[in-house]
This record gives structure tokens, C-alpha cells and sequence, in this order.
């Protein structure tokens, strides 16, 4: 891996670099997919079937389109008991985590008879993607559903690709009958965005879409949001490591490298006080990258997003991964803890050298659709907030607006808003 010194213009370099592999920088796509999604919007099952047949060489139809239980007992079979069971434990775990962040409906209500308030409400129906093709991740669909269903969305869809002979992933099926889809269908791709986002025939329309996808699958959400509402436009997996002299070597690099094997844009990021650790961490990513399995696309990914930056303080350190705000965040110096108060910006944050990024992927609870290139400075992990509605209540008694309604008269004749002010007015018409 290449090793830096951090200063203000290789920290001002680098998160260039890294802003070129937001969705937003991939205008060349745009057409096709806005192409896409209008002829799903107005033509429904029949484009979806064509652009099926086209890019999953599967002979889609009405009959076949939506997964059957037989499929799904087909896929639990498959599938070694004992993954099954590990499928489970991860679900009670995200299940207990996210049942935490429920909130409640609440009412303030004043002597003077005004009553204010706010009321929670699941949205009625989320839909959620989920990848094919060359990678399947059943852990992200816990991700998605779960959070949904303990929030209690009605109706949960999900879609996802097939293969050409029209069978889906089992462990995908199989995580999606554990976290409680309702419906699965065989769609991939943008068409399947623009499918749930304005519905056909075979597809219900979603009030929300969420779950990851690849570049294609971004834009498609981007085309579509304010139809319905969407989780955030996910780019390319990330990882800062933020390190002192008591690190692990080893660690850090299996660390790094657990992000850059996802594909070719996935950001891989060390910064360290220490440049002993840098060339340390240099030398077991270069031992680690000769025994797995997806050498080809690690080391494309540390040749294109993969640093290790020198910084001559922590303090400087800290600054420059604020800068870059990473979806991932490892912590592993001598106190963990102490340098988590000044971190501001980060989708998760592991502490510790027991606390490695995979632990969050797959098992401790917390989510793991996070937000990406450098928008955890104002988004935040998909959570059961993403599945609720907030609608405010406001009832005031005659003496509780009695006693503002000159003001607000007032407010609103200093807005020119003359009709504004009369609603409130004809209420205190003395005859």
C-alpha cells in the first residue's frame, strides 16, 4: 500500500479522489438509466420483462415473477443447517438492537386547553433491493427488512435479481423468510427500482425504497426520489483505520483489506502516528493479498482508493478523518474511547481490536446500510426512524387562542398574508 505524508494538500487530494467515486460524478450512466426507469413508469410488467430477458437472460412472465414458498423451502434446504441457525442469532441480535430506537407517540397537554403533540406511524409499505449477479448478501437483508418490520410497516417487498434459469440466491430467500418479507420478486437492476417506485401490474408501488445496489441501482433511486422516498444514494464501500503505535499490524491490514475485497471502488484508509505501523501494515497487506480468494479486486481497490497516511499528531489525525467522514471507522489506539469524543463524522464506529468492521456487516446488531462518501457529516445509519411517518398534532381551546391571536394576526399582516390573518380574526368578531 502506498504510504503518504498527511498534510493539507494530500488530506485536500485525497478526499478529491474520494469524491470520484460518488454515483453523482457517474452522469454517462444517467440516460440509460432515466431511460429505464420512464419506460417502466409507463409501459409497467411488460418493459420489466424485457429488460429482464435482456441483462438476466430469464424468460420473465406474470406466472414466474414473484418468488413461491415452494422456492423458499427449496432454498432452506439447500443450505447447511448450521448457517441457518448463525442467519437467525445475527437476525435476534438486529432485531433487539433496533427494537431500542422505537419511538413513541406524544401528547403535551396545558391548562389553558391547548393540546400539542406528535403522532408515530409506520409508513404502509417499504420496499427493498437486494444485489445479485456476482455477490448475493443475505446480511444486508436482515439489514433492510428487520428495521422495517420493528417499526411495523404492513407490507415489506423485496426485489432481486435471478439467475437465467430463474432461481434467486437460497441464502437471500432464506434471510428474507427470517426477517418477514411479505413478497420477494425476481427483478434486478434499475427496473426493479422503477418497479416498486410507481408499480405494474405484478409489483406493488412502495412508499420507501432502501438497500444497496450497484451504480445503476443508485441512480435509479436517485431518478425516482420524491415519487417515493429512499434510504440515500449509496456509493462504494469504505474503511478508516485510525491507529497509533499500539496497534496490531496484522490487524490493521486484515481490516483494510475486509473492505477493499467488496469491488474495485471500495476505499481502503489508514492514518497513523506511528510510520513504523505504516510500514508494518504495508508489509502484512502485501503478505495478506498473496492467500485470498479476491486478489484480483483487492489490489485494483489499494491501487485506486487504498492509503496509509503519516500524520504528525493525533490531533491532525482526527481532523482529517472528520474531513473524509467514513462510513466504516475502526479506533485502535491506547484509548479508543477518548479519541471516539472527538470523532463528528462516521456511519459506525469500532473500538478496539476486538471491535473488527465484519463484527458490524454481519452480526453485533447495529446497521449496517451506512451512509457513504463523506455524507455521514448529515446522514445517519438506516434505522427504524426510516420506516416511520412523524405527523404533528396542534388543538387549542377558544381561551387558549384568545390569548396569541393578536400576535399571530399580526405575524401574518407582516407577511402580506391578509387572508392568514382573517382566519384567525373571525374567530374574536364581537357581533
Amino acid at each position: 500500500m502506498r504510504i503518504i505524508t498527511l498534510n493539507e494538500d494530500t488530506k485536500k487530494n485525497l478526499l478529491s479522489d474520494l469524491l470520484k467515486r460518488s454515483p453523482s460524478h457517474y452522469g454517462s450512466y444517467e440516460a440509460v438509466v432515466a431511460e429505464i426507469v420512464e419506460r417502466v413508469r409507463t409501459e409497467g410488467d411488460q418493459a420489466v420483462f424485457e429488460y429482464t430477458r435482456k441483462f438476466d437472460r430469464f424468460e420473465l412472465n406474470e406466472d414466474n415473477i414473484q418468488v413461491t414458498r415452494e422456492e423458499i423451502r427449496e432454498a432452506y434446504a439447500s443450505l447447511d443447517p448450521a448457517l441457518i441457525e448463525v442467519y437467525k442469532r445475527s437476525a435476534a441480535n438486529i432485531r433487539s438492537f433496533h427494537e431500542k430506537q422505537l419511538r413513541n407517540t406524544w401528547l403535551d397537554t396545558r391548562p389553558d386547553g391547548s393540546i400539542l403533540g406528535q403522532r408515530i406511524t409506520p409508513i404502509a409499505r417499504a420496499g427493498v433491493y437486494v444485489p445479485g449477479g456476482k455477490a448475493a448478501y443475505p446480511s444486508s437483508v436482515l439489514m433492510n427488512i428487520i428495521p422495517a418490520r420493528t417499526a411495523g410497516v404492513k407490507e415489506i417487498i423485496m426485489t432481486t435479481p435471478c439467475g437465467s434459469d430463474g432461481r434467486v440466491n437460497p441464502g437471500t430467500l432464506a434471510a428474507a423468510d427470517i426477517a418477514g418479507a411479505d413478497k420477494i420478486y425476481k427483478i434486478g437492476g434499475a427496473q426493479a427500482v422503477a418497479a416498486m417506485a410507481f408499480g405494474t401490474a405484478s409489483v406493488p408501488r412502495v412508499d420507501k425504497i432502501t438497500g444497496p445496489g450497484n451504480i445503476f441501482v443508485a441512480l435509479a433511486k436517485k431518478a425516482v426520489y420524491g415519487h417515493v422516498s429512499i434510504d440515500s444514494v449509496a456509493g462504494p464501500s469504505e474503511i478508516l483505520v485510525l491507529a497509533d503505535e499500539s496497534a496490531n499490524p496484522r490487524y490493521v491490514a486484515a481490516d483494510l483489506l475486509s473492505q477493499a475485497e467488496h469491488d474495485e471502488l471500495a476505499s481502503a484508509i489508514l492514518i497513523t502516528t506511528s510510520p513504523r505501523l505504516a510500514e508494518q501494515v504495508s508489509a502484512e497487506a502485501d503478505a495478506f493479498l498473496q492467500t485470498l480468494s479476491r486478489k484480483e479486486i483487492i489490489s485494483k481497490s489499494l491501487e485506486n482508493y487504498g492509503y496509509i497516511l503519516v500524520a504528525e499528531t493525533m490531533s491532525d489525525a482526527i481532523d482529517a478523518a472528520n474531513e473524509i467522514a467514513s462510513e466504516h471507522l475502526e479506533i485502535l489506539t491506547k484509548d479508543p474511547f477518548e479519541v471516539m469524543t472527538k470523532i463528528q463524522n462516521a456511519g459506525a464506529i469500532f473500538l478496539g481490536e476486538y471491535s473488527s468492521e465484519p463484527l458490524g456487516d454481519y452480526f453485533a446488531g447495529p446497521n449496517h446500510i451506512l451512509p457513504t462518501n463523506g455524507t455521514a457529516k448529515f446522514f445517519s445509519p438506516l434505522s427504524v426512524d426510516d420506516f416511520i411517518k412523524k405527523t404533528s398534532i396542534i388543538s387549542y381551546s377558544a381561551e387558549a387562542l384568545e390569548k396569541v391571536h393578536e400576535d399571530i394576526e399580526a405575524f401574518a399582516e407582516s407577511e402580506g398574508l391578509t387572508a392568514h390573518a382573517n382566519s384567525i380574526k373571525v374567530r374574536f368578531e364581537r357581533s
